[in-house]
């Protein structure tokens, strides 16, 4: 025991020590760390309460708040309910005027359909005069036409024809004078050349013979000669040859111009045959054309004929609808100004009623259905066409005039309770009236009192009441006594009360 006593006294080395400050440093770190837990839980408690209680107040707030807006807000819709009372009585006179506007143009619009109805017949009957002179016009016009165009076809064939046959003897004649032009010309020119051809072959032979004997010494002189001679024949057979030429030119313009009217007279011949052939469909045509127009003029007269009859017709169905039709315009007349004087007579009625209006009744005109939601929900839901009786579809007819039958009604139990309380008024003044009466007769002396009944005035311990005698029994037919009634006096009923 001593000896560990020892050991433990010994002194900490410089690494002990630190390590044990480290631990210590580590425990506080620890602890502070627990400390700002600790703390921020507490601060995240706190601030749950506050959100909670601010929730809580904002709700007071807001309902606090939405009473004030409640308020203000009935304040504004009784501002716009009376507002729209007066733009509702506005609007009502406004639709009477239109009303009274569209009747007036309705009354415009009668009038002016029987106007347009009596111009569109004029107009029909011009159109169809109209129709007939145009038809008769149209056929004058092709009938001159026709005439006109077969005299014009048969002037333009005989001039055709005409025109042709001359035509053709011209191009005979002129074949002819050519061929003959041409075998003349060459006859001419084959005779020329033959016998040029002779004198230049004579006229050679006689040099022929002549250049033999004075061959070796007048050759050059004979080159010369022949030279002057080939020059002198081609001199005089140039013109020839070029007339001859120009002649071949000629024959070949000839035949060529002979190949072209050949061709443009098998052209015409060709055209002519055409030409009779379109003359015979044109003709064919015309006949098929003016067999259809006269199956149409038929058609045409025909439907005409039909037209008229219903013209007719209609003119007599349009009278007597006319003739009706001005019948119940008179008397819809009648009736819509009775309407519109009942109309009239119940605005002013109504304006002067709205004078005597309350405030209840200018803010809520329409009271509420009597029915219980339940029964509202059956009837709106109810299928219109589950209603069999009379009744009952006429209340399905008119119920957009409930509002109407509302306020109607309301003025109607407003009147009869009215005079229900009038007739009890009345009765409650009668007797008070009687009361007074009694009374005064109680409390004064007169002639009137004198020579009446009065249980209350006793002279010599005698009243002037009759003695009552036995009743008599009632007969059929009798009038009941009069019923008398005992009165107290409210003065005597209150001396003795207090």
């Amino acid at each position: 025991m001593s000896k560990k006593g020892k050991k433990a006294k010994v002194p900490l080395s410089d690494e002990e020590q630190l390590l044990l400050f480290q631990q210590k440093l580590l425990a506080e770190e620890e602890m502070a760390k627990k400390k700002e837990r600790l703390l921020n839980q507490f601060l995240k408690d706190k601030l749950a309460k506050e959100e909670h209680n601010s929730a809580l107040n904002l709700n007071k707030i807001n309902t606090q708040w939405r009473t004030v807006l409640r308020e203000v807000k009935t304040r504004e819709l009784h501002k716009d309910i009376e507002i729209l009372s007066q733009t509702f009585e506005r609007v009502v006179d406004c639709k009477d005027s239109v009303i009274k506007s569209l009747a007036k143009d309705l009354s415009e619009a009668e009038e002016q359909y029987a106007h347009a109805l009596r111009s569109h017949l004029h107009s029909i009957d011009q159109l169809l005069a109209l129709q007939r002179c145009r038809l008769n016009l149209l056929e004058e016009n092709y009938n001159m036409e026709l005439e006109a165009l077969t005299k014009e076809f048969e002037t333009e064939r005989k001039t055709i024809i005409d025109q042709h046959e001359k035509e053709i003897h011209y191009l005979q004649d002129v074949f002819m004078a050519m061929e003959q032009n041409y075998i003349d010309s060459e006859y001419e020119s084959k005779l020329e050349f033959q016998s040029m051809w002779d004198d230049l072959k004579n006229k050679n032979l006689e040099e022929k013979h002549f250049l033999r004997l004075q061959l070796e010494n007048i050759v050059e002189d004979l080159w010369r000669r022949f030279q002057d001679a080939l020059k002198n024949y081609t001199d005089a057979t140039e013109d020839r040859k070029i007339a001859f030429e120009t002649l071949k030119v000629k024959d070949e313009k000839s035949s060529k111009e002979i190949e072209v009217q050949m061709k443009k007279i098998q052209k015409l011949q060709d055209a002519i045959i055409i030409l009779k052939g379109k003359i015979l469909v044109h003709s064919r045509e015309s006949e098929e054309q003016n067999q259809d127009i006269r199956v149409d003029k038929e058609l045409v007269l025909v439907q005409l004929r039909k037209l008229k009859a219903q013209r007719t017709q209609a003119r007599g169905i349009a009278q007597e609808n006319l003739v009706k039709l001005t019948l119940e315009s008179s008397a819809t007349l009648k009736a819509l100004r009775e309407i519109v004087d009942k109309g009239e007579k119940i605005l002013k009625l109504a304006e002067i009623c709205r004078k005597f209006e309350t405030e209840e009744e200018k803010v809520l005109p329409f009271y509420s259905s009597a029915l219980t939601p339940a029964e509202q929900e059956e009837i709106e839901t109810m299928d219109p066409e589950e209603f069999k009786e009379e009744l009952g579809k006429v209340i399905m007819d008119y119920k957009g005039m409930e509002n109407f039958w509302k306020r109607y009604n309301k003025v109607k139990l407003e009147q009869l309770s009215l005079r229900h309380r009038r007739v009890q008024l009345l009765e409650i003044n009668e007797k008070l009236r009687e009361m007074l009466r009694q009374y005064l007769d109680g409390i004064s002396v007169n002639d009137k009192v004198l020579s009446q009944l009065n249980p209350l005035f006793i002279v010599n311990h005698r009243s002037n009441l009759p003695q009552l005698l036995p009743a008599p029994t009632a007969q059929p037919g009798d009038r009941k006594p009069p019923v008398t009634h005992s009165i107290i006096e409210a003065a005597h009923v209150v001396s003795h009360t207090l």
